[in-house]
């Protein structure tokens, strides 16, 4: 079966595109990576209005279904995976960009590739650089392990697959209760959440101290290609999303919760219902180093997603597109891949 790695290989990233600054080397913001002024890092008070759901409550699936509606994005508790997983995947995350700058380079991205260490693959759709590091994983990560810890990779294989096992369980469990939220049937559901098996990524992400945070942007704007994001973020802000009427709203980080946003495919899937989150991460005066681990739940790459939740007064939005040819159009067209799919 084709991957989801093999999906980008027809999109191979110049290495300046590529390769992370060593933020460890650096005491001023070069101009590459200096951006537009954008506003202050404040926390909004409308933040506390991003739903929480608790997996544990029986209205769990209406309130799935609210949140993903009126949001695209929401925090999720009493999800069942306990701290200390949480934990020991973060500290792995942290040995990883800890290593010096030319130690991590060893398990550099390469140019046709989608795992190992590097730049954001959206960067080159903005003339500044982010103020990022990243780190992917698909399947198992120990090619790129070998190279970081040549006698000592075991132990962030094991934590990171058993990391990505987890998640997959409790993507699975969201996208059930999600879709049931669409009032689809069990046999509609299983097409979708069980069609093949999934196509996972799992992204680490490091925003290093930086010097002067109020010229740079951590991530740059965008939506996710994937049905969901989990994403774990520990006690540092800077997480934002785009919501018509209040801007830029801050997802702070809350103790033991997970947050999961509404990706491209599951906006297409819903014929446009749930939004497909615009986020970004802003970093703020004296922040130390902020650690998240993003996971991507898809569909099998060569599967075809389209809209699902009609009745008969509302008609398809987006015509079907494989999981593939969607990839590849977003890889060369960022946000505006899906009015190449509207009808």
């Amino acid at each position: 079966m084709n991957t989801l790695s093999e999906a980008y290989r027809d999109h191979p990233l110049h290495l300046h595109h590529i390769i992370p600054l060593d933020f460890d080397s650096v005491r001023t913001v070069p101009e590459s990576h200096v951006w537009p002024p954008s506003p202050a890092f404040e926390p909004d008070d409308d933040q506390s209005s991003i739903p929480t759901v608790d997996l544990m409550d029986p209205d769990a699936v209406k309130l799935i279904g609210h949140a993903c509606e009126t949001w695209g994005v929401f925090h999720v508790i009493n999800h069942g995976i306990p701290m200390d997983i949480l934990d020991e995947a973060e500290s792995e995350a942290r040995r990883l960009f800890s290593l010096p700058a030319g130690q991590k380079l060893r398990a550099l991205r390469s140019p046709a590739g989608a795992t190992g260490y590097g730049l954001a693959r959206i960067s080159p759709f903005f003339n500044k650089n982010m103020w990022h590091e990243g780190f992917t994983v698909m399947g198992s990560p120990i090619d790129h392990a070998r190279e970081l810890w040549p006698d000592d990779y075991q132990r962030f294989c094991d934590v990171i697959e058993d990391y990505q096992k987890k998640m997959k369980e409790l993507a699975e469990t969201l996208m059930h209760l999600i879709l049931k939220s669409l009032d689809l049937s069990e046999e509609e559901i299983s097409k979708v959440v069980s069609s093949g098996g999934a196509s996972t990524a799992l992204q680490l992400n490091s925003y290093p101290f930086c010097p002067d945070p109020s010229r740079v942007m951590g991530l740059a704007p965008h939506t996710d290609t994937s049905l969901l994001t989990v994403l774990y973020q520990s006690t540092i802000d800077g997480l934002q999303i785009f919501k018509d009427g209040a801007g830029w709203v801050l997802v702070s980080p809350t103790n033991g919760s997970l947050v999961v946003n509404v990706g491209d495919f599951l906006h297409i899937l819903s014929n446009a219902r749930f939004p497909n989150v615009i986020h970004r991460v802003v970093l703020k005066e004296n922040q130390k180093q902020r650690l998240s681990l993003a996971y991507f739940y898809n569909p099998p790459v060569d599967s075809h997603v389209s809209p699902l939740a009609l009745n008969s007064a509302r008609i398809p939005l987006y015509r079907s597109v494989s999981v593939r040819e969607y990839v590849d159009i977003k890889a060369s067209n960022l946000e505006k891949a899906l009015s190449f799919i509207r009808i």
